[in-house]
């Protein structure tokens, strides 16, 4: 799985426009709001969201469940675990590399 969350930290600060090396992120740094060093808001939310539709074809359709998935890259991680597509993500990205 770090394969993946550094994967994940690479695809937030890429989507959300950030100057943040993606590797000094922890897994468990909160992402969203002023007082977080991202100080990610609702429309990276929303950029970031569409980054993983595209990425790894999952959709985010409940405002509050959202909120807990991104949280942090822990629970991204997770919760893309759980839905199956860690695997299949990572498998993709050497796909990707690959070609």
């Amino acid at each position: 799985m770090p394969d993946l969350k550094l994967a994940l930290k690479t695809l937030i600060v890429d989507a959300c426009d950030k100057v943040v090396d993606p590797a000094s992120i922890t897994d468990d740094e909160p992402l969203f709001g002023s007082g977080t060093r991202l100080a990610l808001d609702s429309l990276d939310a929303l950029q970031l969201s569409m980054a993983l539709q595209k990425r790894y074809g999952v959709r985010l359709a409940d405002s509050k469940e959202t909120r807990r998935i991104l949280s942090s890259v822990a629970s991204l991680a997770d919760w893309l675990e759980q839905k199956g597509l860690l695997v299949q993500g990572t498998q993709d990205e050497k796909h990707k590399t690959a070609d």
